[in-house]
């Protein structure tokens, strides 16, 4: 009597076929591959932003008192926060150190522009909103900071 893999026995031809090996092969994409990109990707995005304000500190504060108009807040205060937040978070999210820390900050940065400043720029909140949800979820993966702490802390135990 032969053993029959039973995936095997019931494979597809045709294109359902190709469609489910096609769906295998994608299974076997390293998550951490996937956790990589997206810190990467949310890094450059937020370290482009700070980098702009830190190019004319005088313009971004009179962003900040003329466009943003953030309510409560002294615009020179937002304006730091803001800087010290996109930079710090970047560089974290980056290197994968501290990276659901540095996830909350970058998504409360997120909250205020999509709540107080431009809630018609949806799209472009959601699209820096989703890596981040998957970083804050699942961590930074394999090749991070994180993951080498976490190894070291726990061979100490």
């Amino acid at each position: 009597m032969t053993m029959m893999n039973p995936v095997a026995a019931r494979r597809k031809s045709g294109i359902a076929g190709l469609y489910v090996s096609a769906l295998e092969r994608l299974n076997m994409l390293p998550l951490s591959l996937v956790q990589l990109v997206s810190r990467l990707a949310v890094a450059h995005v937020f370290w482009q932003s700070s980098q702009s304000k830190l190019a004319s500190w005088p313009a971004t504060v009179q962003l900040f008192t003329l466009e943003y108009r953030l309510p409560v807040i002294d615009p020179g205060v937002a304006a730091g926060l803001a800087t010290t937040a996109e930079l710090s978070g970047s560089i974290l999210i980056f290197l994968g150190l501290f990276s659901r820390l540095a996830t909350l900050m970058l998504l409360g940065v997120i909250s205020a522009i999509q709540f107080l400043v431009y809630p018609q720029n949806w799209p472009d909140h959601l699209l820096w909103t989703a890596p981040l949800l998957l970083i804050l979820t699942r961590g930074a993966g394999v090749v991070s900071l994180d993951y080498v702490a976490s190894r070291l802390f726990l061979r100490e135990r």
